[in-house]
């Protein structure tokens, strides 16, 4: 089975085509959303109310014409409003279990840190396992699957901080942002013909990104560039700004979405500069800061960042 990266190329220059016509002037924001699917990972958007953090995921999950389902997350949502709950049946005599919307190809959890601890941990076993465990028996979810999680940042007034075993399980971490002045001007042109995600045309099926995440698998990482990757994550366990560094599983993350990003460029093989696009979008939130740095309004990013400039990539 080949990497056939000509096919990945042309349908990631699809999927962000389609997708900028909702969300206007954001190509590398839908092409990390992209890397996180192919991935077989998860994508956390966090950004101001207003920047089209649930337009991203709405879209992305029309081009792959899957099954897709949104949750809101609210101060009262329970644990088995997401995963499903188990409920006596009077005609058979027995427990039957009634899935949750967890239960689709793409899952927008939309404002997730508007729930409690509780129950935005109750995503860490599907996210992590694929599968949600009720009463003793697991039941898989289907496949790909992906989580696309929105959050406002913690300064707005009505939310919680996720969890650090919560971050954890994000493949990539993006920020859109305001559209720039020419962005702006097309769209308040376009605003009388504007275009939602539900009248996208997919461009491909949820079968066919799995095979294609099966085959971006063997896209080729030298030992100088997983070497590469393991001083990244080393470096930041070991600066004084951090509490706790980068996990082994942060780590994984960072080598199949450089995988996926070289696939979506048109390579078989992955660069120190993959590594490098997606060092902060991989690693930054997974950064637990010492009270100090927090004190001091230092950003895991920056510190990513800085981290970049001191450790050296391969030169080959």
């Amino acid at each position: 089975m080949g990497i056939d990266v000509a096919s990945i190329q042309e349908l990631a220059e699809r999927v962000v085509e389609r997708v900028e016509r909702v969300l206007v002037g954001k190509p590398l924001a839908v092409q990390l959303s992209l890397t996180a699917m192919l991935s077989h990972g998860h994508l956390l958007i966090e950004d101001n109310p207003g920047t089209g953090k649930t337009s991203l995921a709405r879209a992305l999950a029309a081009c792959i014409d899957g099954s897709a389902s949104r949750i809101q997350f609210t101060p009262d949502l329970l644990p088995g409003d997401i995963t499903g709950v188990s409920v006596w049946s009077q005609g058979r005599g027995e427990f039957e279990y009634r899935p949750g919307p967890v239960f689709a190809n793409v899952v927008l959890a939309d404002e997730i840190n508007r729930a409690s601890p509780k129950t935005q941990s109750a995503l860490l076993e599907v996210m992590q396992e694929g599968h949600v465990t009720v009463d003793g028996v697991a039941h898989p979810v289907p496949r790909p699957f992906m989580v696309i999680a929105t959050q406002n940042p913690i300064e707005h007034a009505g939310t919680y901080q996720l969890p650090e075993a919560q971050l954890d399980r994000f493949a990539l971490k993006a920020s859109i942002g305001y559209p720039d002045h020419a962005s702006t001007l097309r769209i308040l042109t376009d605003s009388g013909d504007e275009v939602s995600p539900e009248e996208i045309t997919p461009v491909t099926d949820a079968r066919t990104v799995q095979e294609l995440a099966l085959r971006i698998r063997k896209v080729h990482v030298e030992a100088s560039i997983v070497d590469y990757v393991a001083r990244l994550v080393e470096a930041t366990r070991e600066a004084d700004e951090v509490r706790l560094g980068v996990s082994v599983r942060g780590a994984l993350a960072l080598v199949r979405t450089a995988r996926a990003w070289a696939a979506i460029q048109g390579r078989d093989y992955v660069t120190p500069d993959d590594v490098k696009a997606l060092a902060v979008p991989a690693l930054a939130h997974r950064l637990v800061l010492q009270p100090e740095a927090e004190f001091d309004d230092v950003r895991p990013e920056s510190i990513v960042q800085q981290l970049m400039l001191t450790v050296a990539p391969p030169r080959r």
